[in-house]
């Protein structure tokens, strides 16, 4: 890993080191976050339209349907205009912020050329996919 400290001779010719890292990887977290709440909000709002007239019952718990539990379903229920489906899609996002930053984080090792962290990011990276893909 690079140990220097981001001089200014580094950053114009495109050098790659540990600061630019950081604030690469900060904006990531930053940009997911914000696309994730902007969806979450244009979702709630939806569903608040959508179910303006409706009074809940909060003795009966009646879960999502088993169709947004699939990024496929997700993506079918957009397409016909479910809210429900909107708020699901903006947490997948907000899942998949640091999943990113991890994918972000192996790259990066690797154009660093530290081996180490190469192999730490590539095992949690496996392990987080593993989580999200494994059968159930």
């Amino acid at each position: 890993m690079v140990l220097e400290s981001g001089t200014a001779q580094n950053q114009e010719h495109g050098h790659f080191d540990d600061r630019r890292m950081e604030v690469i990887m900060g904006r990531l977290l930053q940009v997911g976050v914000l696309l994730a709440s902007v969806v979450m909000i244009a979702g709630g709002l939806l569903y608040m339209h959508a179910h303006s007239g409706e009074t809940p019952n909060y003795r009966v718990f009646s879960s999502e349907p088993q169709r947004l539990r699939h990024f496929s379903g997700v993506l079918a229920g957009i397409e016909t205009g479910d809210p429900a489906a909107l708020i699901q899609l903006a947490v997948m996002l907000l899942i998949a912020t640091p999943v990113a930053r991890v994918v972000f984080a192996l790259i990066a090792f690797l154009i660093e050329k530290d081996k180490l962290f190469v192999v730490i990011s590539a095992i949690v990276l496996a392990v987080l996919l593993y989580g999200f893909l494994r059968p159930q």
